[in-house]
């Protein structure tokens, strides 16, 4: 129904609005609640299983990762006296938000979650899940004054170390895609503390090259690295480019998914922190290895049913396309 479908669109804004918006904790609170109610009936709305699963599964979660952070919020006050996000002060609350709002996003080790609910749902819906959702938790991250580095550092490690070993294993697509996020967001936590800016165009980037693998496969209609294989059938155009769009979600110069990585290991050798720097650096060939399979799978494997007849491509939508256009192009050649 287009008006429900409307009004709950509109609440995923309002929360997230509502997020960005507020400077105390309560409001923050409820913009990320809104946020995880409207988002569960667009997850759930295919009836099936699977995707019940996952979005009981996200709600769990979440209302653990919004309890959390309601409670850290509230002792703060009880010890502090403050309801304000950006004068936190206090060690124990500090960590244990932080602690919830990597839960919200699915840091490791807090990223079980996200394999599993992302490959319960439709592609659409996994795309919001994966760009979207993940603006309101970074707002309060990054507002968030004097947190222990210590912390910060040890997850975004974790996360690219995760994201890349997570995902060598796997052979359906969104659960790569979801550890591609995790390790993509594990980069961005790394630096947030040394610099914002540099997250914030980490996670513009992400979400770029994100936005063009998602659709890539919406217009494939592909769930499985198998069903990549016989694709070039489907759309040969599509298939020539997208090993371009993976290599940049991995993190190959000249691509624009090589920028943010560059500046940030840039940075993180600025501040004197070469072991680490290497480390993130090393993580990211783990992710390369599988955007290659991927790539490898659509480009250089021939499909054994050559359907040349079959040509649903010439006939795909304007409403997809386009933005596909122009993610596409900004995911090969922003750097």
């Amino acid at each position: 129904n287009p008006y429900i479908l409307a009004t709950l669109l509109f609440g995923l804004g309002l929360g997230t609005t509502i997020t960005f918006a507020s400077s105390h904790w309560l409001l923050a609170w409820m913009g990320l609640e809104i946020n995880t109610l409207a988002i569960i009936p667009l997850m759930a709305q295919h009836h099936h299983p699977r995707a019940v699963e996952a979005t009981t599964k996200y709600f769990l979660t979440q209302a653990t990762a919004a309890a959390m952070l309601l409670f850290a919020s509230t002792t703060n006050a009880w010890l502090t006296g403050q309801w304000d996000i950006q004068q936190m002060s206090h060690p124990f609350p500090l960590t244990l938000i932080t602690l919830a709002l990597a839960l919200k996003i699915g840091l490791a080790p807090m990223h079980t979650w996200l394999p599993e609910v992302l490959q319960g749902l439709d592609l659409t819906t996994g795309l919001v899940l994966s760009t979207w959702q993940k603006l309101a938790p970074f707002a309060l991250l990054l507002q968030i004054q004097n947190i222990n580095p210590t912390i910060l550092v040890t997850l975004g490690l974790a996360s690219t170390l995760v994201g890349g070993w997570g995902g060598l294993n796997q052979t359906q697509l969104r659960k790569v895609l979801a550890y591609s996020s995790i390790a993509h967001l594990g980069w961005m936590i790394l630096i947030l503390q040394y610099s914002p800016s540099l997250t914030l165009l980490a996670l513009l980037t992400y979400f770029v090259m994100t936005f063009s693998t998602f659709l890539v496969f919406k217009l494939n209609k592909s769930t499985s690295i198998n069903a990549l294989a016989i694709s070039w059938t489907k759309a040969p155009i599509l298939t020539s480019l997208t090993p371009l769009v993976l290599l940049s979600l991995g993190g190959l110069p000249p691509l624009t998914g090589f920028m943010p990585k560059w500046l940030i290991l840039q940075e993180l050798a600025k501040q004197d922190l070469a072991p680490l720097a290497t480390l993130a650096a090393l993580s990211a060939l783990l992710s390369l290895y599988f955007y290659l399979r991927i790539s490898y799978a659509m480009t250089l494997t021939m499909s054994p049913n050559n359907l040349t007849g079959v040509t649903p491509w010439r006939f795909s939508s304007p409403q997809l396309t386009l933005p596909l256009a122009i993610a596409t192009t900004a995911t090969i050649s922003l750097l």
